[in-house]
């Protein structure tokens, strides 16, 4: 029973998280023209830094004997799995569409399974893919506005390069999890964010030498502050717990809501129309999801 009840709040979390995800889409479109890229991806890991040092100091004291040995490995990931996805998924917007965009970031899921396949022996069953393949349907239906047919005239760009890159990383970066060190989520996510501080710093400047960095306008700060809240600081750490419950390859799947909560945001806070094609895109995630946890591996 214990054991169902943990599933429970797994899958309640991965919600959460696949909703603040979705509505940094969001986020992403009204910071436009209020703050350059890279500076949201130092600011948003400045704030949750704050943020950390305010609530969770103690939990890295305590932590702090088993995480220092893997300092370099931790490093790596909220390099790659933060700023890196962050960074790329940002700059992609600039050269592709975002149907493009919305399809590649259903790959995830599938990325995650063959990954943790291929690194810790995870077995796929045919239910889970059969579940990866329905969710990645919904997804398409989504990104193209309910003509799936419309998707063979995409072409593929540098953006498309570039945000398959970045839904590599944040796959590898979901698959390294099962690897994390046993500490509390807090500790590990202040190494992460830290990592991900330090990494943004580079990208800023080299935006600012570029001549593209802009400083947030008032609304550019209250998207900032948004971002920082939500997409960054409780969605990882619910993401790191949901991982930790059921597993990356189980836990990627969730990834496939964001787009459907994207859509569902849009409506409410844009004003934007509910089509049929919203439902029928929800019904097939929706059945994706749950295929992919009654063919889990026993």
């Amino acid at each position: 029973m214990s054991g169902a009840v943990s599933n429970v709040k797994a899958y309640a979390m991965l919600s959460v998280t696949a909703m603040c995800w979705g509505a940094n889409a969001l986020f992403s479109r009204l910071a436009a023209g209020e703050v350059s890229p890279m500076a949201v991806v130092m600011l948003r890991w400045v704030g949750v830094s704050i943020l950390l040092a305010l609530f969770a100091s103690r939990y890295v004291r305590r932590d702090w004997a088993v995480l220092r040995p893997r300092l370099p490995f931790l490093f790596a990931m909220g390099a790659l799995g933060f700023a890196g996805f962050n960074a790329i998924f940002y700059v992609s917007g600039h050269f592709t569409t975002a149907v493009n965009i919305g399809i590649l970031q259903g790959s995830i899921p599938g990325i995650v399974l063959l990954g943790a396949f291929l690194a810790y022996g995870v077995r796929i069953t045919r239910m889970q893919a059969l579940g990866v393949a329905v969710t990645i349907v919904g997804v398409a239906t989504v990104a193209s506005g309910g003509n799936i047919t419309d998707l063979a005239g995409l072409g593929v760009n540098l953006g498309d390069g570039l945000m398959i890159i970045a839904c590599v990383l944040y796959a590898g970066y979901t698959v390294a999890l099962r690897d994390r060190p046993a500490t509390s989520a807090m500790g590990l996510f202040t190494v992460l964010a830290g990592a991900a501080l330090v990494t943004s710093l580079p990208l800023a400047a080299a935006e600012y030498a570029l001549g593209y960095f802009q400083w947030p306008t008032p609304k550019g700060w209250l998207v900032v502050g948004l971002i920082t809240l939500f997409p960054s600081f409780l969605a990882q750490i619910f993401f790191i717990k949901g991982v930790e419950a059921i597993g990356p390859g189980r836990a990627g799947v969730f990834v496939n809501l964001v787009p459907v909560f994207a859509a569902v945001l849009a409506v409410m806070i844009l004003s934007e129309p509910f089509k049929l094609y919203h439902a029928v895109a929800l019904g097939l995630v929706l059945g994706g999801i749950w295929l992919s946890e009654r063919g889990k591996p026993q």
